[in-house]
């Protein structure tokens, strides 16, 4: 044991002292290798990383923002922000169907003509003091906003101009929405008051619940006795009329519920009607991450002042498939229904045509340092 440790120091003695009799006997055999050290901030200031900072305003199709540059190398700059869009309004319209008939309806001549729905309406305003209208107007107004991160490209070694630029944006899948105005409120209350009254007719249920009003038996025989427990007559009038709302396109597949049954056949047309709340929302969303490509050129924006720049950028941010127009009852406007007429169906087809998003901006730059 003691022979094996002593052969075992001698040859880690021999294989450290190696190195230290080359460079005493042998060092002109060996070649000399040196090294310089760089600073990692002396690397960047010789090759132009992160040496200037640029901040920018813009203003397009993505709404205003703004965003912060800086070049990594002679021909890359990284660029990120934050735009938004401000919120503007633009009107719709849904118009209302009685019984799979449009609410408005006109002769040969041009004039207006008597339906269904005027029948209904005279009926209700009975009930309610409310007349209702036709149609029920919605506000559509955006709410995108989103993250960006952009890598520019500058191609030509003497032009600096023009740049090509690729990268993404992220924000929140719901980029629009629309709601039913003020104005239409009270027509919304009296077609959900009038399809309750509906469905109590096709089911034969009683008009109203008479264990809950404090009546006595007597005093709810006298209800029976003259037919306010059921209407017979008004019932049928109401189911002759048919289910009121906003008939909007017809479904493209069978529709089912959770356990299967088919409660909307493909071919049956899709109608609206308020939610719980009495309202009608249209939500548009999308993916929130929506990559990038486009291209752009730039100049000074003062003569002689190169700290000043503006440039105009053109591409499109990719929504990753058909944007979806969901409606507060769940169906999706632009998957599940087809042949929507009017000016929801004109929104409907531009969403439907568009797989990207046309992005047109203008950025004004100044160099911070």
């Amino acid at each position: 044991m003691k022979q094996t440790k002593r052969i075992f120091f001698s040859a880690l003695v021999a294989a450290v002292g190696l190195p230290l009799s080359a460079q005493t006997t042998g060092t002109s055999e060996l070649p000399e290798f040196q090294s310089e050290y760089i600073s990692v901030f002396q690397y960047w200031q010789e090759h132009n990383i992160f040496q200037h900072l640029d901040l920018s305003v813009t203003a397009g199709t993505t709404g205003i923002g703004i965003d912060v540059a800086s070049p990594v190398g002679e021909y890359v700059q990284l660029r990120a922000g934050y735009e938004f869009m401000p919120r503007f309004t633009k009107k719709m319209e849904f118009a209302l169907m009685i019984g799979g008939k449009p609410a408005r309806q006109y002769g040969a001549d041009g004039n207006r003509v008597q339906t269904t729905f005027d029948r209904m309406n005279e009926m209700l305003y009975q009930f309610t003091g409310y007349d209702i209208e036709d149609h029920a107007d919605m506000n559509g107004k955006p709410t995108m906003n989103n993250f960006k991160f952009l890598v520019d490209v500058f191609p030509f070694k003497n032009n600096k101009h023009w740049h090509f630029t690729a990268g993404f944006y992220w924000g929140p899948s719901q980029f629009a929405v629309a709601d039913n105005t003020t104005a239409s409120m009270a027509s919304l209350l009296s077609v959900a008051l009038y399809n309750r009254m509906y469905d109590k007719a096709v089911n034969n249920s009683p008009l109203l619940d008479l264990d809950n009003l404090g009546l006595t038996e007597a005093e709810k025989a006298k209800w029976g006795i003259l037919g306010m427990i059921v209407p017979t007559d008004v019932y049928d009038v109401i189911k002759g009329l048919g289910r009121l709302g906003f008939g909007v396109g017809y479904y493209k597949e069978d529709v089912l519920d959770k356990s299967g049954n088919v409660i909307h056949k493909a071919g049956d047309r899709y109608v609206v009607e308020a939610g719980e709340d009495g309202m009608v929302h249209v939500k548009a969303k999308s993916k929130p991450f929506k990559p990038y490509v486009g291209f752009g050129y730039g100049g000074n924006l003062l003569k002689g002042r190169d700290d000043w720049k503006v440039s105009f950028d053109a591409g499109a941010m990719l929504w990753g498939g058909t944007p979806d127009l969901y409606v507060h009852d769940g169906t999706n406007l632009t998957v599940d229904v087809e042949n929507i007429g009017g000016q929801v169906g004109t929104y409907v087809d531009i969403f439907k045509a568009f797989k990207a998003y046309p992005v047109l901006n203008v950025r004004f730059t100044k160099r911070i340092f």
